[in-house]
């Protein structure tokens, strides 16, 4: 489980363990995002997912080594 955590769940909510799961890049501390994650087209279409984006001890990893020059990550993952 990760920090700072945005949990969004469509419809009924994930209906089984199929996950995908993408980092999105922020700059200047997370408010300049410099790629794009798209969370819709992560779910193909289903109608029942929970969208969740959190920062992950890997993201906090990468944090301590990019962190210097203003990079930082989040996780985004989609379970259907």
């Amino acid at each position: 489980m990760g920090c700072c955590a945005h949990v969004h769940k469509i419809g009924n909510g994930p209906a089984g363990n199929n996950t995908i799961e993408a980092r999105q890049w922020y700059i200047l501390w997370g408010l300049i995002p410099i790629n794009d994650v798209d969370s819709h087209a992560m779910a193909g279409g289903a109608t029942n997912c929970e969208i969740r984006t959190e920062m992950t001890p890997i993201d906090f990893v990468i944090g301590m080594f990019v962190g210097v020059i203003t990079v930082n990550s989040r996780t985004v993952t989609v379970t259907k």
